[in-house]
């Protein structure tokens, strides 16, 4: 049978068996018509399109899509739909959300009030965060949990680099009776997508950069609130403005303080200076 694009689209558009999903036709319906006219505006070619299959193919074969959906602005989308969705409908926001990205894995170990992140195999400047879990009145939220991860020293988390024990750098935290949490760390640093990888050749191809700031990924969540996924950052990181995956919010940008006092060395159980971060998180009810 012959077509013209104009009959081919609706063909492929309409070529039912079954009644199927109603939203996921309405969405490939859309999808599908994208590509067609992308196709057709840019006069992409035959050898154009099986060199994307290709390098789509990479994507996937180097457990890169979470990351290329956060490098092409995706998951900030997301955040933003769901700021929007939110002030739409009256409804208050607590702390910012930001991206969850792909190296989160659920089942860390379980802490009591405090965690030590870290499996003391590096060295590096100590870090001590701590804050409390609250509502959006101010009020404390006993035993929330708090979930956090982030890269090693050299950039790396746990869930890609055999090279670390499992869970380095990622612990859950249960808040006390005032909602209260604090862990030990080493200040995280940032880090780029790895040289070569199917995602760096597209952010190449696009002139831009695959570099991400310095920043703790953190998921809050208690009973009768909303999960809160969030990140924060550092100050002095040259890319805080520049972040690849577009995740910097400037009201996570956190506030680090040098400590030397010898009795807050002592509280700490340190022995030496160390840096020190206070944050709050504020979560919405259900």
């Amino acid at each position: 049978m012959e077509y013209t694009v104009k009959e081919l689209l609706e063909e492929v558009n309409s070529s039912y068996s079954a009644p199927g999903n109603e939203r996921a036709r309405a969405i490939s319906e859309h999808v599908i018509t994208q590509i067609f006219e992308t196709i057709e505006k840019f006069d992409i070619s035959h050898e154009e399109v099986w060199a994307f299959i290709r390098w789509m193919n990479s994507i996937g074969q180097a457990n890169q899509t979470g990351l290329l959906l956060a490098g092409i602005g995706v998951e900030r989308l997301l955040d933003i739909l769901a700021d929007e969705k939110d002030k739409k409908e009256g409804i208050a926001l607590g702390t910012a959300r930001a991206i969850e990205g792909p190296l989160y894995i659920p089942g860390a170990p379980v802490h009591q009030h405090f965690a030590r992140l870290d499996d003391g195999t590096e060295s590096g400047e100590i870090l001590i965060f701590e804050g409390h879990v609250r509502n959006l009145d101010g009020q404390p939220i006993p035993h929330a949990t708090v979930e956090v991860w982030q890269a090693n020293q050299q950039g790396t988390y746990s869930i890609i680099d055999p090279t670390q024990s499992p869970y380095n750098y990622r612990r859950t935290i249960i808040a006390d009776e005032n909602g209260h949490y604090v862990f030990r760390t080493l200040v995280p640093p940032g880090y780029a997508v790895p040289e070569g990888s199917p995602t760096d050749v597209l952010m190449k191809l696009l002139g831009r950069h695959g570099q991400r700031p310095a920043h703790i990924h953190f998921m809050v969540h208690a009973n009768g609130y909303r999960r809160l996924t969030t990140q924060i950052n550092w100050p002095e990181d040259k890319y805080i403005q520049e972040d690849f995956a577009f995740a910097t919010r400037d009201e996570l940008i956190v506030e680090p303080k040098k400590v030397d006092d010898k009795a807050l060395i002592k509280k700490y159980e340190l022995d030496s200076p160390f840096t020190h971060v206070e944050f709050d998180f504020k979560v919405q009810k259900d």
